[in-house]
């Protein structure tokens, strides 16, 4: 039964482990995509031009397909929410990446770390960096598409409206892969490192005292000791037993010399 229980968990990993390495490449492919939002401009004349950008540049092309795009020139001028989802976003790379380090190291088909206590506290650490991670790529996602559907819908905006792009929902899907990998991990090895835990480890912290009940088994001293006390015993009885007679003789001597006097 454990076995293959241990051999259905397995599976799981591995298929929790290629979830979140896909997940992660997708929020990776989201910061070379360049439309996360766009607008087109119908001009009197038949030229278009289509307006696109990301957190880090802004596109703009024609009907031609010639395009032109123009880093963010300063940083410091930047609203507080770009910076925002910027950093969470670089956040949760780094947090994937070191969880699938970590996950690599803990899980069940890989012969890298130690015992499986062990290896179920690093794949736990490993699916929290997923977790976390997901979160906060999800967190900054949504923070901008809702910033840019509000803008869209609000009747007051009279600048240029703008539509969510094809690197939101890329987004999206990337860290909601990265959520639900790292939640299966997290349950899976946090199950098994607490409960072998709270199974091995708290009977050697803490033992169970035992009164059991004694029973005398004697041994080659005590008979000797009881043969001793024995033989002194009977030492000492006929050794009284001696004193009595001879003081009982000495009173029947004396009883008949006083006798034979009274005659006398």
């Amino acid at each position: 039964a454990n076995m293959g229980y241990r051999t259905v968990v397995m599976y799981i990993e591995i298929g929790c482990f290629v979830v979140c390495v896909a997940g992660w490449i997708l929020v990776c492919s989201t910061q070379s995509i360049e439309i996360w939002t766009w607008s087109e401009v119908n001009s009197i004349v038949l030229t278009t031009s289509n307006y696109f950008s990301n957190l880090w540049k802004d596109c703009i092309s024609d009907s031609t397909g010639v395009s032109d795009c123009k880093g963010i020139p300063s940083m410091l001028a930047l609203n507080w929410d770009i910076h925002m989802c910027r950093a969470l976003i670089i956040i949760s790379i780094i947090l994937a990446f070191f969880g699938s380090i970590l996950v690599l190291v803990g899980m069940k088909c890989t012969k890298i770390g130690g015992s499986e206590i062990t290896n179920a506290k690093v794949t736990f650490a490993g699916g929290m960096n997923y977790l976390i991670g997901g979160m906060c790529a999800m967190v900054a996602f949504s923070y901008y598409g809702h910033k840019i559907n509000s803008e869209f819908q609000n009747p007051n905006y009279v600048e240029q409206k703008f539509e969510i792009g094809v690197g939101v929902f890329i987004g999206w899907g990337g860290s909601t892969l990265l959520v639900a990998g790292g939640l299966i991990y997290s349950i899976l090895a946090g199950r098994e490192a607490f409960k072998s835990r709270s199974d091995t480890d708290m009977p050697e912290k803490y033992p169970v005292t035992e009164y059991p009940a004694y029973t005398f088994v004697p041994s080659r001293k005590s008979y000797a000791s009881s043969a001793r006390t024995e033989v002194t015993g009977t030492r000492k009885s006929r050794s009284s037993s001696g004193s009595r007679n001879s003081s009982i003789s000495v009173i029947s001597s004396t009883t008949r010399k006083t006798g034979s006097n009274a005659y006398v």
